[in-house]
């Protein structure tokens, strides 16, 4: 599968998301980030993308560090190096994760990713 693509749920809100782990351009503080899914494990390998999706847009990926199991189902995991980035379409929320499904060269900078 490679890259992967999850949603942040409404609910959660993305405020609270960013103050969970280190955001695009921040040095590492030494903390593990989790994305908690349940469903089937995405094939998906260390280094590799886990894009994030909210309020339609995308937001923006940090590479996969690792898969951790958790009672519930599993939570892919990072450190740092996250990047702003979108792409010109609007992205419907969905449960689980996907495969990405754009190119590369369709993603641009998106420095207002926090914005709804």
């Amino acid at each position: 599968m490679a890259d992967v693509v999850v949603t942040l749920p409404l609910s959660f809100g993305i405020e609270l998301w960013a103050r969970e782990g280190d955001l695009p351009g921040e040095e590492w503080s030494g903390e593990e980030s989790h994305f908690y899914l349940g469903g089937p494990v995405p094939k998906i390998s260390p280094g590799e993308r886990v894009y994030v999706v909210y309020a339609g847009k995308l937001r923006g990926y940090a590479p996969l560090v690792r898969i951790a199991r958790t009672a519930r189902g599993f939570a892919l995991v990072r450190h740092n190096n996250a990047v702003a980035v979108t792409i010109d379409e609007y992205v419907k929320g969905f449960r689980c994760a996907r495969a990405r499904w754009w190119a590369y060269e369709d993603e641009r900078p998106f420095p207002e990713w926090r914005t709804a």
